[in-house]
């Protein structure tokens, strides 16, 4: 590499874009962070835009801009505000690549905008391809860029597949570390307190993926993903619990062989391929040793347990809407667990229930999703109000 590759993060003050500014620290010849937004953390923002100095800093919350202008007076950095800002500043010239680590939806207008704009996409929002995922590939293939994926799981699979013929393909394998409740049944699920589905054994992330990776949501949205980022069909498509969390992800081909990426959990890896790509950096992380893991396990996922998994099959297999519409809908649900307003199983049934209500769009456009996507949130936090907290546990 050359040349300073510039980065836009957006989403800079959460887990993925903080590591993504370790990255970025290690390699400060080759990448610099032109853009950084925050949703709501005006502190952390403020702090990371004078470590780094990016050419614009964006918060969402436009409350806070004053304060963050007035903490930035003695630099160069322009300070913006509004989800609007960001969908506009994507596109500036200068920006070579854009991180989407956005938390859910939110991601998806951004990232038309980038798209558009011809900019690469190092994709971590996984909510823009489940919404949205033919729009968003044919966008991208329309205009020449790259969507190169940070979660660890596509990661993997992309690493596996390169120098393949895709053609070859007989299916991908997504590994899933089953999460803090692995094994527990109903009765062990319908009294689990926010506390304790915070807690991954593995991974350290933000609280909505975290509490994803809790109910299975994670691994099924993953799945939706995998379809768009790969070309592939429901079919080809399998997910397998492994614990241990150092088989990222696998491609078997037709011949019957199968690849796997390895390592210890660290996004900051994935996050570093995506950036570099298609060359390798050197690092300083972990390295994995076998030693250490003399046994690596795999089991069947319980998707009568953890319905989400099911229930993200079921709306990829339908397709049109309904990827959108249990996105939306999972997203209040979390939010509402988060918030103490309904218990950890009550997920699955507000999602379900919303698959049903919702109506059904075979062929969206852009504006259907975002119609959709607002027509499913009311109706699911209706679904919350209305309903006494006791009732929305099982």
């Amino acid at each position: 590499m050359n040349t300073i590759k510039n980065i836009a993060i957006l989403g800079s003050t959460g887990s993925i874009g903080t590591q993504a500014l370790e990255v970025i620290r290690s390699n400060g010849e080759l990448f610099r962070p032109f853009l950084l937004t925050a949703q709501s953390n005006a502190d952390l923002l403020i702090a990371q835009a004078l470590q780094f100095d990016p050419a614009y800093v964006i918060i969402c919350d436009s409350t806070k801009q004053q304060y963050i202008k007035n903490a930035l007076a003695g630099t160069d950095v322009h300070v913006l505000a509004g989800i609007e800002a960001i969908t506009e500043m994507v596109t500036h010239p200068d920006i070579d690549m854009v991180l989407t680590a956005m938390v859910g939806f939110a991601g998806l207008e951004p990232t038309i905008a980038a798209i558009k704009a011809g900019k690469d996409i190092a994709l971590a929002n996984k909510e823009t391809l489940v919404v949205a995922g033919e729009l968003i590939t044919g966008l991208a293939k329309k205009h020449g860029v790259k969507i190169l994926p940070v979660d660890s799981e596509h990661s993997a699979i992309f690493q596996c597949l390169t120098g393949e013929d895709e053609g070859s393909v007989e299916k991908v394998i997504l590994t899933a570390s089953g999460g803090p409740f692995r094994g527990k049944n109903l009765e062990f699920l319908s009294n689990v307190l926010r506390e304790d589905a915070l807690k991954h054994p593995n991974w350290v992330m933000g609280a909505k993926i975290t509490i994803d990776s809790a109910s299975l949501m994670n691994k099924g949205l993953e799945v939706i993903e995998a379809k768009w980022l790969f070309g592939l069909e429901a079919n080809q498509i399998d997910v397998i619990v492994h614990p241990q969390s150092i088989i990222h992800s696998m491609v078997q081909f037709h011949d019957g062989s199968i690849k796997a990426q390895m390592g210890l959990p660290d996004m900051k890896l994935p996050i570093q391929y995506a950036f570099a790509y298609p060359e390798r950096l050197k690092n300083n992380f972990k390295r994995f040793d076998f030693i250490n893991y003399p046994n690596l396990t795999f089991e069947k996922p319980d998707t009568k347990t953890f319905r989400n998994l099911a229930l993200a099959f079921e709306a990829l297999n339908r397709g049109g809407n309904m990827p959108c519409i249990i996105n939306a809908a999972n997203e209040v649900a979390v939010s509402g667990f988060l918030n103490g307003h309904m218990g950890f199983l009550a997920m699955s049934e507000l999602i379900e229930s919303s698959m049903q209500k919702i109506s059904f769009i075979t062929e969206p456009s852009l504006d259907d999703y975002l119609n959709t996507d607002k027509e499913t949130r009311a109706f699911a936090q209706n679904l919350i109000t209305q309903m006494p907290v006791k009732a929305l546990h099982i």
